[in-house]
């Protein structure tokens, strides 16, 4: 997959078959979109090529719009290269371009830089200043510009909609498998390790405290989950806590994983969690041993869900 950030620098595709949107999460039902684009590529002969904005245009339109996104821009050109896509083209979305009325953003912006053959959207997709434009719109002009509109279906569009919508109430919620069946993967979350107050280590449970560097990343419910972690390529089994560390009158939301079985100093250093299972809510115990004694519990709970993965 080539990647684009520079649409005045753009190649001259082969019979592009575009598709247009946020595609968050790049879940189950993009995906599906994905690989129809792709298929009808290549029964032209052409490339695929998806189009998507950064920032989030819904920050630029409205300033007071506070977006979690389940993959920010980084985690989600490393989900798609993980597809069919021939070319990800990511549009700097500012004023200007949100300014554009329905006519220059088909003429001036998908016409002019991408010479469409087929462009595959939503029957609600709107486009151009104050979302004036519409697939009715665009199919008038798709007339005169000699390229194809095809509909993706209202149910499959709603459904799609619907799977985002479902894996961010289910994340938010601590339903990890059912975000994760919507997802077709595990969610992940990733951090560079900073250090902690190192209580963990008093009571033979030594964490690596994750800084998130996108504060627009969604991170799920408070708790503790069984995780799968990965440290340079190397994946070890762990247990994540997500919260406030009552026990010991914490005030503010850390995330620290517990790596079996790990003694490396991974200070600075980024890794990536893979969330599967919520084993319990965060709760404050009378003393540490009393936490000792849970965490105990919770590895081994976490081991058994884990070992067959």
């Amino acid at each position: 997959m080539q990647i684009h950030r520079d649409i005045n620098n753009l190649p001259n595709f082969k019979n592009a078959v575009i598709t247009i949107g946020s595609f968050d999460g790049v879940h189950i039902g993009h995906q599906r979109i994905i690989k129809h684009i792709s298929n009808i590529a290549k029964k032209i002969d052409g490339e695929s090529v998806l189009i998507t904005f950064h920032p989030h245009p819904r920050t630029i339109v409205n300033a007071n719009f506070t977006v979690k996104l389940l993959s920010p821009l980084s985690e989600k050109v490393s989900l798609l290269e993980n597809t069919s896509l021939d070319h990800l083209v990511v549009v700097p979305f500012n004023r200007d371009f949100s300014d554009l009325s329905p006519k220059e953003y088909i003429h001036n912006f998908l016409h002019e830089k991408f010479k469409p053959s087929v462009i595959v959207i939503g029957y609600n997709h709107h486009f151009g200043k104050n979302r004036a434009g519409d697939i009715s719109y665009l199919l008038n002009e798709s007339e005169k510009l000699n390229f194809k509109v095809e509909q993706i279906s209202k149910q499959e569009i709603e459904d799609i909609s619907v799977s985002s919508s479902k894996i961010r109430m289910a994340l938010e919620e601590g339903a990890i498998q059912t975000a994760n069946t919507l997802l077709g993967r595990p969610y992940s979350i990733a951090g560079l390790v900073s250090k902690g107050e190192q209580l963990g280590r008093k009571i033979g449970f030594p964490t690596a405290n994750l800084a998130i560097q996108n504060n627009s990343k969604l991170i799920p419910a408070q708790g503790v989950y069984a995780v799968k972690v990965n440290v340079e390529n190397t994946i070890f089994n762990g247990m994540l806590n997500i919260g406030t560390r009552p026990t010991i009158e914490g005030k503010r939301q850390s995330i620290e994983v517990h790596i079996f079985d790990f003694y490396d100093d991974i200070y600075g250093k980024e890794i990536t969690l893979e969330l599967y299972y919520y084993l319990r809510s965060e709760k404050k115990f009378e003393n540490l041993e009393a936490l000792k004694a849970q965490l105990i519990l919770d590895r081994n709970e976490s081991l058994s869900k884990l070992e067959n993965l």
